[in-house]
């Protein structure tokens, strides 16, 4: 880790768009340990054991068919960084169409704030499932083992039921876009349609304001199949991991908010409490009813009345 390279690949962007996106994985990359990837044989079939698991679990719970990726990646955080750099720059397209020539200064600007976003998510992501939204290509799913140890052994669990329990959360992701095919389609469009009004200098509140619907649906779905699965008690863990957050240091906690962290937790809870609602009423099977199509998917009130989706969604 070299902050004095991170700092010459941001001051070295070029290039006439607003970001320089090699500058940014540069960057980020050398301002990043990238940790250890020494795994054990005992280690890898863990990770395989698990998402087998899960992938049982979770079908024999929620009553859902779904496939996953052929290979699971178990990466440093330097490849969770280039696995992302692409889909930040697909994603932040239509915002870089709309400028026809950036100043080297903003560049620079923008390059380094790009760098700093993705290399604290490397620091931070433990699991991913990646639809690869925006992209032409089969989904992912990856673990970061250097960040699922250092938190486990920073919050004093044992690594083998953190581990497994992250696996059961990304899993549960694979299941719910799995039983959706849509729905990769659908949050595409949702995010292209956030990011080109930021783009012509607007915000749309109503296109946010979907988009946070949906991925609050997804991310409560995600909990409700992985608390009906998971083989073992997980409060402490989520618990620990939340106090953890709490304590961080005062940098750690503005990126955490910029970065709508605290939007992220607060999907979990409210999604989770609707869904959990759902299931009270028709089983965890029939709270899969929600991925139907996309019109049976909750509306922002419904989340708050889930009476109400189900007097609408039969």
């Amino acid at each position: 880790m070299s902050l004095f390279r991170a700092a010459c690949a941001v001051a070295d962007a070029e290039g006439d768009g607003a970001i320089d996106w090699s500058a940014v994985g540069n960057a980020a990359r050398s301002a990043t340990d990238s940790g250890e990837l020494s795994l054990s044989t005992a280690e890898r079939q863990g990770y395989a054991d698990d998402v087998a698991d899960a992938r049982d679990g979770i079908r024999a719970a929620a009553g859902v068919d779904f496939d996953l990726p052929d290979t699971v990646q178990v990466q440093t955080r330097h490849h969770w960084i280039d696995a992302n750099v692409d889909t930040f720059q697909r994603l932040l397209g239509p915002l870089e169409a709309q400028v026809s020539a950036t100043p080297s200064l903003a560049r620079t600007a923008n390059t380094g704030s790009m760098a700093v976003t993705l290399g604290f998510l490397a620091r931070n992501v433990l699991g991913q499932y990646d639809p690869l939204l925006l992209g032409d290509d089969d989904h992912e799913l990856y673990f970061v083992h250097p960040n699922i140890e250092a938190v486990a052994d920073a919050l004093e669990v044992d690594r083998d039921r953190f581990r497994r329990w992250i696996a059961f959360h990304e899993v549960a992701h694979a299941a719910e876009f799995g039983s959706a095919p849509w729905l990769a389609d659908h949050l595409e469009s949702q995010m292209e349609a956030a990011v080109s009004d930021l783009a012509s200098g607007s915000l749309d509140r109503d296109a946010l304001g979907e988009l946070n619907v949906t991925m609050t649906a997804v991310e409560g779905y995600a909990e409700l199949v992985m608390d009906r699965a998971f083989d073992d008690e997980y409060a402490d863990l989520r618990a620990k991991l939340d106090a953890r957050r709490q304590e961080a240091g005062p940098v750690s906690r503005l990126v955490r908010r910029l970065l709508g962290f605290g939007m992220k937790r607060r999907q979990y809870e409210r999604g989770k409490a609707f869904f959990d609602a759902i299931a009270d009423e028709r089983g965890v099977a029939g709270a899969a009813a929600v991925w139907e199509h996309p019109e049976n998917l909750p509306t922002d009130d419904e989340l708050d009345a889930p009476e109400a989706w189900l007097a609408r969604v039969d």
